[in-house]
């Protein structure tokens, strides 16, 4: 008789993993750049992959917010929930709580949060919605696997926003920015002891505790390096472009030069 396999377990599993897996898929199907389109900086990304690769950068930073926590907290990265491919950018389970974490790159955006409510530059998002819907869920599922109830608090980071206001708190979320994660965390009062964080962790690291049908674990090294060289071809065109642009007075007579193939590239590169 064949001995059942261990279980899969999501401690390896790194910040923005999943992300990083489906941008890089989408990404192979993008055409190759041509060699005109690399010389002035055209970026890699299309319009599809530009907002994971955002995402990506924003759960990493995450990541490494959460990393300072210190010996006391489990932190898991892009746990896989339900039948199919969703997941929760963080869990977190410590002497403070259970939380799960929803990360949300909004750089250089006004953020506004009142009640139900969470506008990014004026338009309304479903963040609280999701948030409190994955905290729910983690409660539930957490609470079935160690048999007991499991309170967990939904948070949303607002990474890098141009301005963060709340005007009256949200009732089931809390709403924080990067720089705010890491204090907040630690100045919450404890509300579980060693051997409640002890069973929380043994089943929150266990993937059948969040998913149905769990699959192999991927290899994070080569996710994690297919990711950094597309980020390094996203920062050369990107220096390429400024670079380019600074030489915009040149261009008439590089258009000329070259037979008028300049125009589409300007395009590109000024937003005309």
């Amino acid at each position: 008789m064949t001995a059942d396999p261990a279980p899969a377990t999501l401690g390896a599993r790194v910040p923005a993993q999943a992300v990083m897996e489906e941008l890089l898929a989408l990404q192979g199907l993008e055409p190759r750049r041509s060699t005109l389109q690399r010389i002035f900086g055209v970026s890699p990304l299309s319009e599809e992959t530009r907002s994971w690769y955002k995402g990506a950068l924003g759960e990493i930073m995450v990541g490494r917010i959460l990393a300072e926590l210190g010996p006391d907290w489990l932190v898991l990265h892009a746990v896989p929930v339900g039948a199919g491919s969703s997941d929760i950018d963080h869990v977190l389970v410590g002497p403070a709580g259970v939380f799960t974490i929803n990360t949300k790159n909004h750089s250089g955006q006004p953020v506004w949060v009142a009640g139900r409510t969470l506008m990014v530059a004026g338009k309304k998002t479903r963040h609280l919605y999701n948030a409190a819907h994955e905290a729910a869920r983690a409660s539930k599922l957490l609470g079935a696997a160690v048999g007991s109830a499991v309170d967990v608090t939904g948070v949303v980071v607002i990474l890098e926003p141009k301005k963060l206001t709340i005007k009256s708190a949200p009732d089931q979320v809390s709403v924080v920015t990067e720089r705010q994660l890491l204090r907040w965390l630690k100045r919450r009062s404890q509300v579980l002891d060693p051997g409640q964080v002890s069973r929380i962790a043994a089943a929150a690291v266990v993937a059948r505790t969040w998913h149905r049908s769990p699959g192999q674990p991927g290899d994070a090294g080569a996710v994690q390096q297919n990711f950094a060289a597309l980020r390094l071809l996203v920062h050369r065109a990107r220096r390429r472009r400024a670079a380019w642009v600074l030489g915009l007075p040149a261009v008439g007579f590089l258009t000329l030069a070259t037979g008028g193939q300049l125009g589409a590239i300007v395009q590109v590169l000024t937003g005309r």
